[in-house]
């Protein structure tokens, strides 16, 4: 008698982009929250393009992380990494190199006084982390005030004074930590009688509430000139020099985090250049080392004298690195003479001119803000109540995709949908308009969807 065995199919094996996706899926942390990875492979990219291992091209409307501000592969920022990485890329902490120090000078040369001293890092959580840390140290308080919107990093003192997101299920945040309300004059908490919003009544609501609250220890108010992670708001013109009061009031130090303003992005080197204020200290990152993990703090003699007075600590493995030192130097080369700030500026006319368009033509489009190449679109389902919907937001952000467009959107609750557009700085007004093109339709298509 015979018997027959079964032999199993052998399996079929997966291809390459599939087992790049299970390699993904089963080794990645997965780091952003309730969102997932954009299900893309990128292959390589150039300037104002991304391009996949299928052969696909998608218009990068964020600057990658809102960093590459002259666009991928610029062609001096790479010979500049191959230079120097080939010369000096790493030194011992306490050692100094000439990119450094030229680069510190040359920042305080963009700025106005008494901002001269820098302190060169990595990543903008670490500048924020190191500029509270100072600010505390100088003061002698440790109370720390920043917006209700905010996002200075992920770090401990700078998640601490993170309210966009990240802080639930961590355990006690930073003691001493306050949010007062951010002003959104598209969503007015505290309104004049034509209904506008009265920013004034509104930060005496806040610092009353501070004042409350404190236990006499407040050290610093750290904001950014536009909360790009809270949805692309702009305080009112007047708003900061206000702020600025208020923390002079009660001995504080005002803190400037220009992560994503700095370095020309709304059309000014820096976005407080517009309010005539000079803060204590300011902030640098994403834009400082364009696309490459470059900060910087800046601060006046007279603080820096009080934090090193009194022992100073900020002793980290890549302070002060010459490799991409000599990067940001290079970046204030190509800012300076390629006139980038006017470019800026007449570009991001030409961006809120397809912006407006676009407005007047789907009636999803609640409001459109910003300033420069730093805007913001907010979708809501019904103009009159300003009701948002995730759901919208999300079928625009996949069919931009699928059209060539990256665009990121900002979803916190109390807003509609908001896109951050930032495109780099070098962009050229068609790849603007194709963006705007590419935009125009997904917010057509996704409208019909929703029967809207």
């Amino acid at each position: 008698m015979t018997t027959s065995t079964t032999v199993p199919p052998s399996p079929v094996p997966l291809s390459p982009t599939d087992t790049f996706w299970a390699d993904a899926d089963r080794h990645l942390v997965r780091y952003a929250g309730s969102g997932e990875f954009t299900r893309k492979i990128i292959d390589h990219a150039a300037g104002s393009f991304l391009f996949t291992e299928d052969g696909d091209r998608i218009l990068d409307f964020t600057s990658g992380q809102m960093s590459a501000i002259l666009g991928h592969s610029h062609p001096e920022i790479v010979a500049t990494v191959r230079r120097q990485v080939g010369s000096l890329d790493h030194l011992y902490s306490g050692m100094l190199s000439r990119p450094v120090v030229d680069l510190a000078r040359r920042l305080s040369e963009t700025l106005p006084a008494p901002l001269e001293k820098a302190l060169l890092l990595t990543t903008g959580a670490e500048s924020n982390e190191a500029a509270i840390r100072m600010a505390k140290l100088v003061t002698g308080r440790h109370e720390i005030v920043s917006f209700a919107r905010s996002w200075h990093g992920m770090t401990q003192a700078a998640a601490s004074a993170t309210y966009s997101a990240g802080r639930k299920g961590y355990g006690p945040a930073a003691p001493g930590n306050f949010a007062i309300p951010a002003p959104n004059s598209y969503r007015p908490d505290f309104t004049t009688a034509d209904g506008e919003l009265d920013w004034r009544r509104q930060l005496d609501f806040g610092f009353d509430l501070i004042d409350a609250q404190s236990v006499g220890s407040l050290a610093a108010c750290i904001v950014e000139p536009i909360l790009s992670s809270g949805g692309v708001i702009e305080p009112p013109v007047g708003y900061l020099a206000a702020l600025q009061g208020k923390c002079r009031e009660r001995g504080m130090l005002l803190i400037l985090d220009e992560a994503q303003t700095g370095l020309c992005r709304t059309g000014n080197w820096y976005a407080f250049e517009r309010d005539g204020v000079v803060p204590d200290i300011l902030t640098l990152s994403k834009t400082l080392g364009a696309g490459l993990p470059l900060a910087a703090v800046l601060t006046s003699a007279d603080i820096e004298q009080e934090a090193h007075d009194r022992g100073f600590l900020f002793f980290t493995t890549h302070v002060a690195d010459p490799l991409v030192a000599a990067v940001g130097n290079t970046v204030l080369d190509v800012l300076a003479r390629d006139r980038i700030d006017e470019r800026a500026t007449e570009l991001g006319k030409f961006l809120r001119r397809g912006l407006d368009s676009i407005a007047e033509r789907h009636p999803v489009v609640g409001d459109v803000r910003g300033r420069g190449l730093l805007a913001g679109l907010e979708l809501v389902v019904d103009q009159e109540t300003k009701t948002g919907s995730d759901e919208l937001g999300a079928l625009v952000t996949r069919r931009c995709l699928e059209l060539g467009l990256h665009m990121n959107i900002v979803q916190l609750p109390g807003m509609g949908g908001v896109f951050r557009i930032a495109p780099p700085l070098t962009a050229t007004e068609d790849e603007l308009s194709l963006g705007l093109s590419i935009l125009d339709e997904a917010i057509g298509d996704a409208s019909a969807q929703f029967g809207l």
